[in-house]
């Protein structure tokens, strides 16, 4: 099982210039063996079916780091099925739900959504995701600068995260708070939980 996330950047115009966000986008998708850019805007990632919704959290506040740019991603899990050189020329289970989700997503006018093969699954975690998107589509760049922060040092505590950046403690915390992250953090742990109960119980027995 694996986990597919297809996006593209939402007002990519409206940037300054094509590299102001693509640099972002690319440190923000990481190791080249596991993404790829295509139509300009489009990216297809692969990535552990656990870590799929934190990773498209983390995507979101790498690209809203920057004024009224946004980004739009559906995540598809399931089996991998085909593997190719390039990611695009994949095939699978994965890539087939991430793109019919992708093309879905502008008429449902959501910007993160998810489909796999249990309709209980998705309908339960989408419900979930657009009420996640009431907080994350009102970040500004700088809680979007502090949510990236927060999920690139995991572990790290408040105090430690204000001295990364020179700020007090309570002034990360309130930060934080406001971009709902904690809340965040408590719907991530929901989503694993759930993937769990939901495709590890019906995983075919081992011969």
């Amino acid at each position: 099982m694996v986990a597919i996330l297809t996006g593209d950047i939402i007002n990519s115009r409206k940037a300054t210039s094509t590299e102001e966000w693509l640099s972002v986008l690319k440190e923000g998708l990481g190791s080249k063996e596991n993404w790829e850019i295509f139509r300009g805007d489009s990216f297809q990632l692969k990535t552990e079916v656990e870590e799929a919704f934190l990773k498209a959290v983390y995507l979101k506040a790498c690209i809203k780091t920057l004024k009224n740019i946004d980004v739009r991603i559906a995540i598809g899990i399931g089996r991998e099925g085909y593997t190719a050189e390039k990611l695009s020329e994949s095939n699978g289970e994965a890539f087939i739900f991430s793109g019919e989700k992708f093309e879905l997503l502008k008429k449902e006018k959501v910007s993160l959504s998810v489909k796999s093969a249990f309709a209980d699954f998705d309908y339960e975690f989408n419900i979930a995701l657009k009420l996640a998107l009431i907080a994350i589509d009102k970040w500004t760049p700088a809680a979007a600068e502090m949510v990236k922060l927060a999920l690139e040092n995991q572990g790290a505590s408040q105090s430690e995260l204000a001295e990364l950046i020179n700020k007090t403690q309570s002034s990360v915390s309130e930060a934080l708070s406001r971009a709902n992250f904690f809340e965040i953090l408590e719907l991530n742990s929901l989503y694993k939980k759930k993937i769990k109960d939901t495709f590890t119980a019906n995983e075919p027995a081992s011969d």
